[in-house]
């Protein structure tokens, strides 16, 4: 499967916030996350980046 994790970048370290995760929605305030099991978060924040070859979104908390 080519589901990802997210992690929310604090400082040097990243923190793991869901896992399996089939959607990234950007919105106003924030990022949500929606796992392939329907579970979703709200991470107030942005999009940081990408690595695909590794399935991991990285967001950066506002």
């Amino acid at each position: 499967m080519c589901e990802a994790n997210a992690y929310i970048m604090e400082e040097a370290n990243e923190v793991l916030v869901m896992e399996a995760v089939d959607r990234v929605e950007p919105e106003e305030d924030g990022v949500r996350l929606v796992s392939i099991f329907g579970e979703q978060k709200f991470i107030k924040g942005v999009i940081h980046s990408l690595s695909l070859v590794d399935h991991k979104v990285f967001i950066q908390p506002k």
